[in-house]
């Protein structure tokens, strides 16, 4: 386990991976890994902390966003991964939505309480409970949603957010066009349950190639946004399938977590 990678004790758990577009070198891509330890009480003050919330209560999605802070981690970035004690195991439906935003919301202020990050991750499309903690810390809140179309974007014009059942359909096409992407994007369900889609099996992989190229098809679309936690870490291996560039939308998020910070250091 790398020391700038924790996974804290009862609601913390995580590992390494790839950054957010598998495809194209140039945007941030991909996936894989994982691990888990306690944090050290204490770290350098020149050491930015960056806390990344996965809003699920399913140990193998945490660990899939944690994987995918490995290419970023180093002694002076540290990562927190962390999931909620209590809430849905999977996010699919409106109901389990508002109830992992409040966990969300309660885990973030009970981590604040102890010690402050550097800046924060939403590590779900759904941008849980981006907004209100916004406006209630003035460092970086980073969604995934938010930094995955504003990856993709850079790619393509045209391209297809490919989610996991849908119910997340209609939340996503109002992200989409809060974002600006209404107009150019696409978004489609590829039939499977978040765990299953984090269990990375070869029939899932075989509906999110289905997926894409219908889009490809029947959309136009020339690149993708991964848009679930679940889906985490298959950029590269759906990309090699597809022909496409793929943007991991939890890697992207980080990414921009990443580039604030060292912005801020730089100014």
């Amino acid at each position: 386990m790398r020391p700038d990678i924790t996974l804290p004790a009862v609601a913390d758990m995580g590992g390494v991976g790839g950054p957010g577009v598998s495809g194209d070198p140039g945007v941030p891509g991909g996936a894989a890994a994982a691990g888990g330890a306690a944090r050290p009480a204490a770290a350098s003050a020149l050491t930015r902390r960056v806390l990344v919330v996965n809003p699920n209560t399913n140990p193998a999605v945490t660990a899939l966003v944690a994987q995918a802070c490995s290419p970023f981690a180093h002694a002076n970035l540290r990562f927190d991964v962390v999931n909620p004690l209590q809430g849905p195991f999977s996010i699919e439906n409106a109901g389990q939505r508002e109830e992992a935003e409040r966990q969300v919301l309660a885990l973030v202020a009970q981590r604040c309480a102890v010690e402050r990050h550097d800046a924060y991750v939403t590590a779900c499309f759904d941008d849980l409970a981006l907004q209100a903690l916004r406006a209630r810390m003035p460092e970086p809140v980073i969604g995934t949603c938010e930094a995955g179309i504003a990856a993709a974007r850079t790619l393509t014009p045209r391209f297809v957010i490919v989610t996991t059942v849908a119910d997340a359909v209609p939340g996503i096409a109002v992200l989409m066009k809060r974002y600006g992407a209404g107009e150019l994007a696409t978004v489609r369900a590829a039939g499977l349950g978040v765990a299953e889609a984090a269990a990375a099996g070869t029939q899932s992989l075989g509906r999110l190639v289905h997926t894409v190229r219908a889009a490809a098809r029947e959309d136009g679309a020339r690149a993708v946004l991964l848009a679930s936690g679940g889906l985490t870490g298959r950029a590269e291996t759906l990309s090699r399938a597809t022909g496409l560039p793929v943007v991991d939308g939890v890697s992207a998020a980080i990414a921009r977590a990443v580039f604030l910070l060292r912005r801020g250091a730089a100014g």
